[in-house]
């Protein structure tokens, strides 16, 4: 087979190696435009685990690679003059100039022909002489921009300017990040040794610094020169280095975010950055070029034709491709905000960076680090209030005090509706529902969303609070709770505006009933779909009367003893239908501006608070995100109603997101609504419970620990297991949470079970 390798950085050079031991007979060229020992980045960052990979394919080259490897295990965070180091994460790093000389010199001896400093010529001409055309030619690659239309690249152009720079400063005991406030803003390095004599040095900060210094303006080495000045204390004297000087002007670049579509046309194919581009702040650029370089060989010996081949290698890199980019998209985006943390102790600052692109989970740096993990832990449990002689615990375990009520710990059972009320009555059925939820150890128990009227009630068996045996029932839940546990309980009261009169959740969600339907109100005429009725547009006397059944189901929720209530105003309710720009289409001072859309709601919630007793706290769910664009509430605009919430009064915010449009088109994911609770409680300054698809003790920790949020809510989790949270605390060796004195029978057993099995793994 004749292959043409347009492009000689790592991945080109690696699977023209790697084609050559299949098959000697292979002609392989490798073609690249630069001289041989050209290189514009300075080292590479690959993992023990790549290594092995590069081994299994070709002994020879690894060993060579290997051999030049500087190795290092901790991590240095060098902010607010403290720098915090934590161990056990297992980098090595080699120069980009060695790794290519390394793999030419190998790539030669296979019989490779290298031919540098050639241009390339058309794609199509190569594509006509060549059976196989790999397109290795990077970030900015020729082929990928001439052929657009068959491989569809979208490409993201990231907000943070960086620089890539380079220095004889030993950075040899660990990789290390430097934060730097000046006048004009923050800048931030990514430090690391490659080599006995030099470190990468990578400065990075926001546009507006970027502004500010005007590096847009300046030459390399007047960028460099407030570089060096900036980060003097860190640099021992040495100076920054630029291999960069075939490029006019500074040299700061955005980083561009590359996913194709397609990454192969006829016998076309791409491969490294050219394909995808995963964010230097993880380091895995290099690895998921030598590592395709491998897939691809491997299948074009192993499949039939070339298309199949490009088939299995595009299903299987696209997949380690898409898993690496989501870490790397976790990563970046935690830079450009970064900005939000800086003011976090520098003991959280650190646990939110090592975690920011949730590859490392909170008991995986125990593995590795366990001492500085118990030290932050028990940094967290003395913020909750905890004497510091005091056993360490998980922070889920940390007590939390909001006016005068206090949680036992971070945990919260969320609202679900259960859709099993009987004229707005709650049932036995609630009570073992709720009753059980607190059993489990949950410090805070939600109730579903209880409606102030009947017409504003989502379906017929949603619970309410407008009737004297309403209160009746709700009471009795509520003491249940208090005697029996040391659970604290929360009614959420809402109303549904135009989401009402609708089935049961689990006959057809949002749908009119079949019959029967009452009559609803909402901010304006807007259905919630082409099938639900429009509702009316509240006049002033509608907004009195709700208001109005608002503080009545307040007043009903103190009687009846809960320690806390939530206004909902999320999820497309009627207090959100005033909220979002998607359904408010008002004309007067209730629409329009947002301080207009908020205005209604805040005088809701300011009349239950006048009812509703000092030492108990008020909480306030929100949509942070329409999931609509720049139609609907953003995250951005959340932060304002954030701030709003918090100037009336609001003890916390209980951000949730979506369901305010059928136009929404929500990102699901791991955790993926807590990102917008990080950045109300770290912009807004406000206390924020996280919820979404938070389902492992890991997923808790490290929201609280990291300072996205001050509650965690789970919801499914706790339909399939009340006992979530003592299980979750067994499970830990965690043994100071308390159970109901009838299971400790049961306790005692989970226990033993437990030891037993850490015993035979080898964990005691």
């Amino acid at each position: 087979m004749k292959i043409a390798c347009l492009g000689g950085g790592p991945a080109g050079l690696y699977f023209a190696i790697s084609m050559k031991l299949r098959d000697p007979s292979h002609e392989v060229v490798v073609i690249e435009r630069n001289r041989a020992d050209d290189t514009f980045g300075w080292g590479v960052v690959l993992s023990d685990e790549t290594l092995d990979n590069l081994a299994e394919n070709d002994v020879k080259s690894a060993e060579a690679i290997r051999a030049h490897f500087a190795y290092w295990d901790d991590i240095a965070v060098v902010h607010k003059g403290t720098k915090t180091v934590s161990t056990g994460h297992g980098f090595c790093g080699i120069g980009r100039k060695k790794l290519l000389l390394l793999l030419q010199e190998r790539a030669r001896e296979l019989g490779v022909d290298l031919r540098f400093e050639t241009e390339f010529e058309s794609t199509a001409d190569y594509a006509r002489d060549y059976d196989l055309v790999v397109a290795s030619d990077g970030l900015n690659s020729r082929v990928r921009t001439e052929l657009a239309d068959k491989f569809r690249p979208e490409i993201d152009v990231r907000k943070c300017q960086f620089v890539w720079l380079g220095t004889h400063q030993k950075f040899d005991d660990a990789f290390t990040f430097i934060f730097e406030e000046t006048e004009k803003g923050w800048l931030w390095a990514h430090a690391y040794q490659f080599d006995d004599e030099t470190a990468t040095f990578i400065v990075e900060c926001t546009q507006e610094t970027f502004d500010n210094f005007g590096f847009a303006d300046m030459s390399q080495q007047e960028s460099i020169a407030v570089c060096e000045k900036v980060f003097a204390d860190h640099l021992g004297g040495h100076s920054l280095m630029t291999n960069a000087n075939h490029i006019r002007g500074s040299a700061w670049i955005k980083f561009p975010r590359v996913l194709c579509e397609r990454w192969s046309h006829e016998n076309i194919v791409l491969m490294g950055d050219a394909a995808a581009t995963a964010h230097f702040s993880i380091g895995s650029g290099s690895k998921l070029a030598l590592e395709s370089a491998i897939a691809l060989a491997n299948y074009l010996h192993s499949e039939p034709s070339m298309a199949k081949a490009f088939e299995k290698y595009e299903d299987e890199r696209r997949l380690e491709v898409l898993r690496l980019q989501s870490a790397a998209r976790n990563s970046l985006e935690w830079f450009e905000e970064v900005e939000r943390y800086l003011d976090l102790d520098p003991v959280q600052f650190n646990y939110s960076l090592l975690t920011r692109s949730q590859r490392i989970s909170h008991e995986n740096l125990r593995l590795r680090d366990s001492d500085w993990l118990e030290s932050a832990e028990r940094w967290f449990q003395t913020q909750a209030g905890v004497p510091g002689n005091a056993p360490v615990r998980r922070p889920m375990f940390a007590p939390y005090k909001m006016r005068e009520m206090e949680l036992k710990n971070r945990i919260v059972v969320s609202p679900m509706a259960q859709y099993k009320a009987v004229n707005g009555c709650p049932t036995d059925w609630h009570l073992v529902h709720y009753g059980e939820r607190a059993k489990g150890g949950a410090g805070l128990v939600y109730t579903e969303m209880t409606c102030v009227s009947p017409e504003g009630r989502i379906t017929p068996g949603c619970p309410g609070t407008y009737a004297p045996e309403h209160e009746a029932a709700w009471r009795r839940i509520v003491d249940f709770i208090h005697t029996e546990t040391d659970a604290k309980v929360c009614l959420q009261i809402g109303h549904a505006g135009a989401k009402g009169s609708t089935q049961l959740g689990w006959e057809i969600m949002d749908a009119p009933l079949k019959d029967g339907n009452w009559p609803i109100m909402s901010a304006s005429d807007v259905a919630w779909s082409k099938d639900n009725q429009a509702p009316k547009a509240m006049t002033r006397e509608d907004m009195d009367l709700v208001r109005e059944q608002f503080v009545a189901a307040t007043e009903m929720a103190d009687r009846a003893g809960f320690d806390m209530v939530e206004v909902h105003m999320a999820h497309g309710y009627l207090l959100s239908s005033f909220i979002t720009p998607l359904t408010n289409r008002r004309d007067d001072e209730y629409g329009g501006s947002l301080e207009n859309r908020m205005r209604y709601p805040l005088e809701v919630y300011h009349a239950m608070r006048e009812v509703w007793p000092k030492h108990k706290p008020m909480a306030v769910r929100i949509s942070a995100n329409d999931w609509v664009g720049e139609d609907g509430v953003t995250p951005s605009e959340a932060v304002e109603i954030a701030r709003m919430l918090k100037q009336a009064g609001v003890d916390i915010c209980d951000v949730s997101a979506g369901q305010t449009s059928k136009q929404a088109r929500p990102v699901y994911g791991r955790m993926f609504q807590t990102p917008f609770a990080d950045q109300i409680r770290n912009e807004a300054e406000m206390a924020t419970m996280a919820v979404g698809n938070i389902y492992e003790p890991d997923h808790v920790n490290s929201i609280l620990m990291a300072g996205r949020a001050d509650l965690v809510c789970l919801a499914r989790p706790h339909l399939s297991n009340p006992y979530w949270t003592l299980h979750a605390a067994s499970a830990l060796g965690d043994r100071d949470e308390k159970w109901p004195d009838p299971y400790q029978p049961g306790r005692d057993q989970m226990w033993r079970l437990a030891e037993r099995a850490d015993v035979t793994l080898g964990k005691v």
